[in-house]
């Protein structure tokens, strides 16, 4: 098989251009008198809502095929008609568990269903638990190391050897500001935010010299229903913390995986917080991030 390298053109975060279009270079499978084309595809898990429908909307305007994942079926089939009615470009959907051990063989068959290859992974999919770690519910928990810790690890050692040999492509991760402290009355969800934080920047180190970016955007918190369902709305942090729209938060995530950027911190105020949070005390700080997540109440939710 001969590959043919490729990169997406994504918007800049203070403007956008129309002249901006999905990669053209194209790999070819070559069989018995016959050649294949395939078209590059990016897989956005969580993609039916939240951040994860907004950067699927920006990939389709670029005119290529975005694949969106996730447990509904019905969610899907919504967010897709949305993403062609606003967007553009072409979109399918894939109702699929990510936590299953063979949801990553699955997406890949999906993609060669499409006449596709991997061009981009966005690993956005991601539950939180808000709430005392003494109280919390076990099947809760598990559920949330599950598709925030293994799903996220799996997909990743699944695909990343593909893109190694194609010298091309790559994956975002979406994190958390929380990756960077301990958090109290969130204990699982920021410890969760962590690892996604440290195994992107290793892995990215380690792929470097293949021209297979990895990178991982931490943002504050962000205009969904995320915080609402898992009872966090009424929190500290939820009124003293500036809240950034999923479309700004999209924007400054494929910006700065096109620029090759291993991690970033989206908004002029939270880019100082990670240097921050590393380096004072956490004597200092934990009792801090406690008082902002102190919750009025329990849930769980799904991204």
């Amino acid at each position: 098989m001969a590959s043919v390298r490729s990169n997406f053109l994504f918007f800049m975060p203070a403007r956008s251009s129309r002249r901006d279009r999905w990669p053209q270079g194209k790999c070819m499978a070559s069989g018995i008198g016959t050649a294949k084309i395939r078209r590059p595809v990016a897989v956005v898990t969580g993609g039916s809502e939240g951040i994860g429908l907004a950067i699927a909307k920006r990939l389709a305007r670029k005119g290529g095929m975005v694949l969106i994942v996730g447990r509904r079926q019905e969610a899907l089939a919504q967010a897709a008609a949305e993403i062609a009615a606003g967007a553009g470009g072409s979109v399918a959907t894939l109702a699929l568990d990510i936590t299953s051990p063979r949801a990553a063989e699955v997406i890949e068959r999906q993609i060669e269903e499409l006449d596709g290859y991997l061009e981009l992974l966005v690993n956005n999919a991601g539950v939180g638990q808000c709430g005392a770690f003494t109280e919390s519910d076990t099947d809760t928990l598990e559920h949330l190391i599950a598709l925030n810790v293994a799903a996220v690890a799996r997909l990743m050692r699944h695909f990343l050897p593909g893109l190694c040999a194609r010298k091309g492509g790559g994956i975002l991760n979406i994190a958390s500001l929380g990756g960077y402290v301990p958090g109290p009355y969130q204990a699982a969800y920021y410890a969760s935010k962590a690892f996604v934080i440290s195994l992107s920047e290793a892995v990215a180190f380690e792929v470097r010299h293949h021209n297979v970016k990895v990178a991982v955007l931490s943002p504050g918190p962000v205009a969904t229903r995320f915080h609402a369902r898992m009872g966090a709305e009424g929190a500290l942090y939820r009124w003293v913390l500036p809240t950034a729209s999923a479309d700004t938060i999209a924007r400054w995530a494929l910006w700065s995986y096109q620029l090759g950027l291993r991690s970033l911190t989206p908004g002029m105020l939270n880019v100082p917080l990670p240097i921050l949070l590393r380096f004072l005390p956490h004597r200092l700080v934990i009792p801090l991030v406690a008082l902002l997540l102190r919750p009025r109440r329990r849930e769980t939710t799904n991204a």
